[in-house]
């Protein structure tokens, strides 16, 4: 065991310090030799020395090097050191963080990691919350607990009768709603496509003055950093309004709830404090390893109610139990790289790494508008909507930056139109990386050029 693991973290070691001088996008062949890996159901065992080498040797050229400094696509951040080494050290303990009799360590650094979150987030110290795959299962979540609060208000109980015969709950989400706030609506049993959406504005922004009136039980779900502009739905007004009706606010705020802990973009999230519930992830902007998301209740009897388990053979005590605020039963122990992350970085390092990362952004924003490509958002945050000329022009140079390799960038379709998407999310990215990364964009843009004569 001793020299296997040895093996493992020399080979991660050895990935980690390639990225820089490797293609961020994989070879084709790289591709392809994974067929490699497709062999026949073994029949007998292998040496686990072989079975590592091959995932090494084959797998790690067919990576994308999303753990680098010049991956710009999607939201995805890195791993801080301190994160990654946390979960070496947390899968060698093999925790199952359901409950507190099954890991006593991984319960308790959940309820500190927890405690953290809701400082450096601007959010209750009271609230109750849930650790949980990514954003997509922090809104589930958490709008299964607004589902308990708002039906129990009216007298239904829909964890024992269920949404058949159910009094109706009006569901208003943004027209730019993330498709996992939706996948979550219908998770929930409430539907995809039966809400209310409100238009938005040029940027994004949800618009109050054409929110529906709130009548009987309501869901509002506004979104904290528009997935594609990065900017916040007007959390100040719809707050006002749904508490004066008795109506529950939900926030996706996936990764920009984070603003909160960087003093110069707290701003954007004023008013957010005021929701009933909040989505965000780990993964993306504290830069812990996958798969890392956080559900955020106010109202912590909701959230228990709607994912209490009962059976005999499960010992619950007197404190949080964590199996009692998620979906999940069994789990990994995933608290454990956010209370890594936060203890190495603090307020501080946190801050700094929203900050820097933004600002990033704005000078890829700076160095794309002073070549004549049309930056098509207001850079609030992190991300950067640019056009080069056509949607076809824009695919174009999209998918030549993809192949090139220096960085990569993913497209989006917004408002109608296609564009290349830069989303800067890396602790790992140097101003080195930016401009390197700018170069490689704008030669791409400027297409092949004539040979000389």
């Amino acid at each position: 065991m001793k020299n296997l693991l040895q093996s493992a973290a020399d080979r991660a070691t050895r990935y980690l310090e390639g990225l820089n001088d490797r293609r961020v996008a994989p070879t084709s062949r790289a591709i392809e030799g994974l067929a490699r890996l497709d062999v026949p159901l073994p029949e007998q065992p292998s040496d686990p020395g072989d079975v590592l080498a091959a995932l090494d040797e084959v797998g790690s050229p067919a990576t994308l090097a999303s753990a680098g400094g010049r991956f710009f696509g999607f939201v995805i951040g890195g791993a801080v050191p301190a994160s990654l080494a946390a979960n070496w050290l947390a899968g060698a303990w093999d925790q199952n963080a359901g409950m507190v009799t099954g890991s006593p360590v991984a319960s308790r650094i959940e309820e500190i990691a927890l405690g953290w979150l809701l400082e450096l987030l601007a959010l209750p110290r009271d609230a109750a919350g849930a650790f949980v795959t990514g954003g997509t299962m922090a809104n589930f979540t958490a709008i299964c607990a607004a589902r308990h609060a708002l039906l129990a208000r009216v007298g239904w109980d829909v964890e024992a009768d269920g949404l058949f015969g159910a009094p109706p709950v009006t569901v208003i989400v943004s027209e730019e709603a993330h498709v996992s706030v939706l996948k979550s609506l219908g998770l929930a049993g409430f539907g995809r496509e039966r809400v209310t959406r409100v238009p938005t504005d040029g940027q994004g922004r949800m618009r109050p003055d054409r929110l529906p009136p709130f009548d009987g039980p309501t869901l509002v779900c506004l979104q904290a950093g528009n997935v594609d502009t990065g900017a916040f739905d007007p959390a100040e007004e719809v707050c006002e309004r749904a508490r004066a009706a008795g109506a529950w606010v939900h926030v996706d705020g996936a990764f920009g709830l984070w603003a909160a802990a960087a003093p110069e973009r707290a701003g954007l999230v004023a008013g957010y404090e005021r929701a009933d519930s909040w989505a965000t992830d780990a993964h993306k902007w504290l830069n812990v390893p996958y798969d890392s998301g956080i559900a955020i209740c106010r109202d912590a009897d909701s959230l228990r109610a709607s994912m209490a388990v009962r059976a005999a053979y499960l010992v619950h005590g007197d404190r949080r139990e964590p199996c009692q605020t998620t979906p999940e039963l069994s789990r990994r122990a995933r608290g454990i790289e956010v209370w890594a992350a936060i203890r190495s970085l603090g307020r501080a390092g946190v801050a700094d790494l929203i900050e820097r990362t933004c600002r990033h952004a704005a000078r890829f924003a700076q160095g794309l508008r002073a070549a004549g490509h049309e930056v098509a958002n207001d850079v609030v945050l992190n991300q950067v909507l640019v056009s080069f000329g056509d949607d076809e022009a824009t695919r174009r140079v999209t998918a030549a930056v993809q192949a090139d390799g220096t960085c990569w960038c993913g497209g989006t379709v917004w408002k109608g139109r296609t564009l290349m998407r830069i989303s800067v999310s890396s602790w790992a990215t140097t101003k080195d990386d930016v401009e390197r990364s700018l170069e490689a964009i704008l030669r791409c843009a400027a297409g092949p050029r004539e040979p000389a004569a």
